[in-house]
């Protein structure tokens, strides 16, 4: 046999045959040239054989990315962010991971209290920094002490925990929204999250979620606001989607279709 026939082989994961000359019997010879034929056809097959790739098509550009890291405050701007499979990250800071409750656990949001949505966050140095009409800045440690209280809560019927940021928090809240004693909470990840079966009636897929009202992520596209603008007299902008990943390039609602097909 040979070098090509032997090199063949090995690449096929098969032992080398090496035939001395005139050493083995004449039907040795003709099988090892028939396997090598065998060999060397497969390779070519597999060289010949067209790749199937993968095609990719741009439908869209994000444009923007937001992290809302309290429920119903305002959102932080982010340039960057890692999707996880309960949203988007930044450092320590995590969409919806902390939460505005009553002192009984249910969950206080703008839909209770309008004014939530006048709290600014930013993020620095693995704090949160919070501001308000009326109120000096707070700054809160993105992870609140492991010895910190866990609280039973309660959103849209469903059940959930969430460790206590401390009374510091609790009192700026409750000052700024001059109602009843609230607290501020964080999910930890070792948390177990509402899972998508308590959510939807039928779920077509399983998955966690800490804070949101519904999904890990939440995404808008520009041409889907510029049409609903169309028909509204009043104009809205896109905060008042709350969404993380805003997309252009696309068009109207496609972002909706897209999400059905995968």
């Amino acid at each position: 046999m040979g070098a090509a026939g032997s090199s063949a082989l090995a690449g096929l994961g098969l032992p080398a045959l090496r035939l001395p000359a005139q050493s083995r019997p004449g039907w040795l010879g003709v099988a090892a040239l028939g396997l090598a034929a065998v060999a060397l056809g497969a390779v070519a097959w597999r060289r010949a054989r067209p790749r199937r790739r993968r095609q990719l098509q741009q439908v869209g550009t994000v444009a923007k990315l937001w992290i809302y890291p309290v429920k119903s405050c305002k959102g932080v701007p982010v340039s960057a962010a890692e999707c996880t499979a309960m949203g988007l990250r930044s450092g320590h800071m995590r969409d919806r991971f902390w939460l505005v409750i009553k002192e009984d656990g249910h969950m206080v949001t703008a839909r209770q209290e309008p004014r939530l949505v006048l709290v600014s966050i930013s993020y620095e140095k693995n704090s949160l920094i919070f501001s308000a009409p009326g109120m000096d800045q707070l700054v809160l440690p993105s992870r609140p002490p492991s010895t910190n209280t866990l609280h039973d809560c309660r959103i849209f019927g469903v059940d959930i925990q969430g460790r206590d940021c401390g009374d510091e928090v609790a009192q700026w809240f409750t000052n700024f929204l001059k109602t009843e004693a609230l607290r501020l909470v964080q999910f930890d990840t070792k948390l177990k999250g509402r899972t998508s079966d308590k959510l939807f009636p039928v779920s077509v897929q399983n998955y966690q979620v800490a804070y949101p009202d519904c999904s890990p992520l939440m995404i808008i596209s520009e041409a889907s606001l510029g049409d609903l603008n169309t028909r509204l007299e009043k104009k809205i902008k896109m905060e008042q989607f709350r969404p993380n990943i805003v997309v252009r390039g696309c068009e109207a609602y496609e972002e909706v279709s897209a999400s059905r097909k995968h």
